[in-house]
């Protein structure tokens, strides 16, 4: 069978821990009977002997096989990667979701994609990346006990993502130790409104507002002055014509809305600008993780 997971991008700016969209980036994980256990890698991270070994993947594989089967999983795993790792573009929730649906697929188990989002909480606690992987298109997500609440907006195709991935990485966990610990009220009042703004506008496909509804005071500017380049890499790509510009996830990529007939002259202007970064132009995606036999 085959597993496929996409890239995510989540917060959109003032959207923090609860707003996220998929994009056509994906991880594939073939995965085939065998006599003993086999792993192969290749793509973003494989030069990496923890990341070759893919053990995310395979505690949580194994964790949810033995759950549905109580039996010792025994397969050969071909994993190739596409998703930049620790940039900001969901690599860890590709991982987990992928090993969720691969566990229930090669279970047999019956199951929908409330069940995979909902097992995926156990270990990954923000919605933010977990839904859109799974749902794909837009989502806005809360949770509430141990289950997400989500609603998806499918993403028109005359939409793209351009993406500036730089060539140092971030940890979600160390870019959150530079948050404060109290906010300022007129700071949580100006992030709220503007992320309840921007769910407006993705439902009702008005793009013209994003620029204004993607400001944020919570975590963004604080998060780039670890990198003072992106307000750089923002600039240029709202100048060229970007929707919105806003930094993926933690980072240390930055994402940018654009309209299909942009795209190509937003990514140029991007490369040009910052010829020592990576620059991608891709589709949006609306499937989530699939699993075919």
């Amino acid at each position: 069978m085959v597993i496929s997971v996409p890239a995510t991008s989540a917060n959109l700016g003032p959207g923090f821990d609860a707003l996220g969209l998929a994009i056509d980036l994906r991880n594939e994980i073939v995965i085939k009977p065998s006599q003993f256990l086999s792993i192969s890698t290749k793509g973003e991270g494989a030069e990496n002997p923890k990341i070759r070994k893919n053990s995310l993947f395979l505690t949580v594989f194994d964790e949810n096989y033995k759950r549905l089967t109580q039996k010792e999983p025994i397969f050969r795993f071909e994993f190739t990667n596409n998703i930049p790792i620790s940039r900001g573009l969901g690599s860890s929730s590709a991982v987990i979701v992928g090993a969720i649906l691969a566990a229930y697929t090669a279970s047999g188990a019956k199951h929908n994609k409330r069940d995979i989002l909902n097992r995926a909480l156990v270990y990954e606690n923000h919605p933010d990346n977990i839904t859109p992987a799974v749902m794909g298109g837009f989502n806005v997500a809360c949770v509430e006990g141990d289950r997400v609440y989500s609603k998806k907006r499918r993403l028109p195709e005359y939409l793209r993502a351009v993406l500036v991935i730089p060539d140092k990485t971030t940890s979600t966990a160390q870019s959150r130790t530079i948050l404060p610990k109290v906010y300022k009220k007129e700071e949580t009042v100006y992030s709220l409104s503007r992320a309840a703004f921007m769910t407006a506008l993705f439902m009702n496909e008005s793009w013209d507002l994003l620029r204004i509804a993607s400001k944020d005071k919570l975590h963004q500017t604080r998060r780039m002055k670890l990198m003072p380049e992106l307000f750089d890499v923002q600039n240029v790509a709202l100048k060229h014509g970007a929707l919105m510009s806003t930094l993926s996830g933690s980072g240390s990529t930055f994402f940018s809305l654009c309209y299909e007939d942009d795209a190509q002259k937003i990514a140029t202007a991007l490369q040009n600008s910052f010829p020592q970064f990576r620059v991608m132009n891709k589709p949006l995606d609306n499937f989530g993780a699939t699993a075919k036999s």
